[in-house]
């Protein structure tokens, strides 16, 4: 979807705050001394991007499982659901809903550990959930073939069209055009509906292939990688169709994205750009095409490296787009198990 991505800050940084950072060599080291009872799962859980604090986190509520497992006699691999509920029911007057959740995503880290290591071929809190903890939406993942296949084939109207004289078929051709580089951002570099809105001229860097979005209170900036097959779209629109837009309507603004009709709204512009990709029965939404670009990511690169391009202020933003399904782990698989 996306190619290697420099993890760095640049020169034209809007905002104080600094670009997620990869678990420092020394920490992890002195983390795995210190955990050294659960090398093997510290070493799984830093692979997998989390930092170190959070990977402590969870090896200790893993350690504080297993011990509870040994004074009731059970052996960790015959560990089973109910005995997840079990434990779970045993400290509900002591925590909160919070912690609980946070205890059992722990154990579920390390029975995926396990399964990995093939020390336990079944997780047992796999269908285990905490009321009471707010969840995120869950939404159909388009695969990467229907991603492309909403860009390749949006309509631009045809310029030999018999409506070609008409007043409104103008200003549909260049809604359309302008569209299209919004979908492709969308679909390549994830973009949301207020990273878009907060895009203007300057933050387009052509000449490197690169795009630079900026942080706001809820999210960090980052610089985005452009696709080869997006910049002679994108390089049309700046150029030629973006200037079109404001003569023919009058406007004057430094936002890259600018509506065709008197409202400055953003919203509008998407509003009226999922309208035209649902035409035909389909049922789009902005937030489902990043959800299924985010977990296509996840599937590529580490969480660090996915928290960077989301623009995700907090790695939990990124975890909870994480899918527990072991075929989405044959990396980790083959880093552990090289002879299968």
């Amino acid at each position: 979807m996306s190619g290697k991505l420099r993890l760095a800050k640049t020169k034209d940084s809007r905002t104080r705050k600094q670009p997620v950072k990869a678990v420092n060599v020394a920490e992890a080291e002195k983390l795995k001394q210190e955990l050294k009872s659960q090398q093997k799962f510290t070493e799984y859980l830093l692979l997998k991007g989390y930092s170190t604090n959070t990977t402590k986190c969870y090896v200790k509520n893993a350690e504080i499982f297993i011990q509870w497992a040994e004074r009731e006699n059970v052996p960790i691999e015959s560990v089973s659901y109910s005995d997840v509920l079990h434990y779970i029911q045993g400290r509900r007057n002591n925590v909160k809903q919070r912690t609980i959740s946070i205890n059992v995503n722990s154990i579920k880290h390390y029975f995926n550990f396990l399964s990995l290591t093939h020390q336990k071929l079944e997780n047992p809190t796999a269908q285990i959930q905490i009321k009471g903890i707010k969840r995120k939406i869950l939404y159909h993942i388009l695969s990467k073939q229907e991603l492309e296949s909403l860009y390749n084939n949006f309509k631009i109207p045809d310029e030999n069209s018999k409506h070609k004289n008409q007043n409104w078929f103008k200003t549909s051709e260049l809604a359309s055009r302008r569209n299209k580089v919004i979908l492709g951002l969308m679909i390549y570099q994830g973009l949301g509906s207020a990273d878009l809105g907060r895009l203007t001229e300057k933050d387009l860097k052509l000449r490197e292939g690169k795009l630079f979005v900026a942080g706001s209170r809820k999210s960090n900036e980052r610089i985005m990688k452009l696709e080869a097959h997006q910049v002679l779209d994108i390089m049309e629109y700046k150029l030629k169709i973006r200037d079109e837009i404001l003569a023919l309507t009058g406007k004057q603004s430094e936002k890259l994205f600018v509506s065709t009709g008197q409202s400055d709204s953003f919203n509008n512009i998407i509003q009226k750009m999922i309208k035209q990709l649902n035409r035909g029965g389909k049922a789009i939404s902005v937030k489902q095409i990043r959800t299924s670009v985010i977990t296509h990511w996840l599937k590529i690169y580490n969480l660090r490296q996915v928290q960077y391009m989301a623009g995700h202020r907090y790695v939990s933003s990124t975890e909870s787009y994480m899918i527990n399904d072991l075929d989405d782990l044959q990396e980790d698989i083959t880093k552990y198990h090289p002879i299968g």
